[in-house]
């Protein structure tokens, strides 16, 4: 089973969505920012890691939101631990590799459902909606 940490990032009612490249597995798939765990890396240093490396900000990683266990038929079993950040200090970019991602976007939480989600990330967003959608 793969381990991954998910950075939720909320400003103004608004979630942080980054789409994934054409060219990459599930191209043009939205889904929250994160990565796998490396050996033996506590997660919240996974998840600061990999928010460093995707959008170029240093985060203050805060409670865990959501826990999801997912099997993606091409590519197995995830373990998925989606986490608050509380805070970041930098620009929100795209820099990793010439931009890890095809876009980012500032969503409202009430439109989420309107996108076209990770599979994996579904129940996430949905439990997103429900807690914060009416904000």
């Amino acid at each position: 089973m793969i381990t991954v940490t998910v950075g939720i990032i909320m400003n103004d009612g608004r979630v942080l969505l980054c789409q994934r490249k054409r060219s990459s597995r599930y191209g043009l798939k939205w889904e929250f920012p994160g990565g796998k765990l490396e050996h033996k890396e506590p997660m919240e240093e996974c998840l600061k890691r990999e928010l460093h490396e995707e959008l170029g900000i240093r985060a203050d990683i805060g409670s865990l939101f959501h826990r999801q266990h997912y099997v993606y038929p091409d590519s197995g079993s995830y373990d998925v631990f989606y986490y608050l950040v509380r805070r970041y200090s930098g620009e929100i970019s795209n820099p990793a590799f010439g931009g890890a991602f095809a876009q980012l976007q500032w969503v409202p939480i009430g439109k989420l459902s309107s996108y076209d989600i990770l599979e994996g990330n579904r129940e996430a967003v949905q439990k997103l909606i429900e807690h914060y959608g009416k904000i």
